[in-house]
């Protein structure tokens, strides 16, 4: 006796249910980003890290709310705590205690937990603000190279290479010493983050901008976008609405592994007198003077360094996570 061609069980007891009146359980599809939000959610590493760079994403926001309760305003001088023989902070750790939580600042005394808090302000909004400037110029530029090819691939992309190779640090330096105080209705350390920001987004397009070429080349030969041409679909609409939804993935990916290293460049800059003016806090520039007080106060220099470290090593667990989330052959 032969079994029979096709498995009856599963339709009998659907009919069993509607019988019932029981509805039979719909079969959901999943999307692509509720993959990758499924795949994020087994790493714990790179939810670790999201949960790190949320809490850092809050704090720059409520800076002033958490100065008001915890600390005193950042450009306070309070010389009670500083010794008048040695100009350091009195008490061990670097004057910490329970009303300066992460000490006082050698010479003048201002609250270091203060300077801190607002120093995430300025090291985030300048990584953003240049990734996006960096994200959506290579997006357009990279898209349009790969998607034309031929002279229109090739300018741009020796255009790309001359960016990559300059020189940004000095370029970035020499720019600085030539701005003036006032520019763009902006004075003083604005006009310092104007310039950070434009010029570090300037000279990240190119990387973003060669991985959205590469990109391009391949999507552009498939089915769909030979479909859409046939259906008489314009280039622009070809650009933006078939492609770029399918770059979207790697672009995410990149960007999230561009802001730790524009997070360094401006602590880079902030460090050699290139970034904000003082008295606005800065990480980078609580280190520079910290190296000429490191020895009599060492934690002055461990503290924005751990502020630093922690910034960049949570960003780039969180986008290693994304990369692995969003990567369709993955194995998790």
């Amino acid at each position: 006796m032969t079994a029979p061609l096709h498995d009856t069980s599963a339709a009998e007891t659907a009919a069993v249910d509607v019988a019932a009146g029981v509805p039979a359980k719909a079969i959901e599809g999943r999307s692509p980003w509720r993959i990758a939000w499924i795949r994020l959610k087994r790493d714990k590493v790179a939810l670790s890290g999201g949960v790190v760079v949320l809490l850092l994403i809050l704090v720059a926001i409520f800076a002033p709310l958490i100065v008001s309760v915890f600390g005193h305003p950042p450009n306070e001088f309070h010389e009670e705590t500083i010794d008048p023989l040695f100009s350091t902070p009195k008490g061990d750790w670097g004057g910490i205690s329970g009303d300066f939580l992460f000490g006082v600042e050698p010479g003048n005394g201002r609250d270091v937990f203060s300077r801190v808090v607002y120093g995430a302000r300025i090291s985030l909004l300048v990584a953003f603000l240049s990734a996006v400037v960096a994200v959506v110029v290579g997006t357009v530029v990279g898209i349009v190279a790969g998607y034309f090819g031929g002279w229109v691939d090739a300018v741009i992309s020796r255009v790309m290479d001359l960016l990559l190779a300059f020189p940004q640090l000095l370029f970035i330096i020499a720019l600085v010493s030539v701005v003036p105080n006032s520019l763009w209705g902006m004075s003083g350390s604005g006009v310092r983050m104007a310039v950070l920001i434009v010029v570090i987004g300037f000279f990240g397009w190119p990387y973003v901008g060669r991985i959205v070429r590469g990109q391009t080349l391949s999507l552009r030969e498939r089915e769909y976008v030979e479909a859409a041409r046939s259906l008489g679909a314009g280039q622009l609409y070809i650009l933006f609405r078939e492609l770029l939804p399918n770059l979207v993935a790697p672009i995410t990916v990149y960007a999230t592994l561009m802001i730790p290293t524009n997070v360094l460049t401006e602590a880079a800059l902030s460090f050699l007198g290139a970034g904000v003016k003082p008295p606005t806090a800065s990480w980078g520039q609580m280190l520079s003077k910290a190296v000429s007080t490191y020895e009599s106060d060492p934690m002055f220099m461990i503290i924005p360094g751990l502020a630093i470290f922690i910034t960049v090593l949570a960003f780039n667990l969180f986008g290693d996570g994304v990369r692995d989330a969003l990567d369709p052959k993955g194995s998790r």
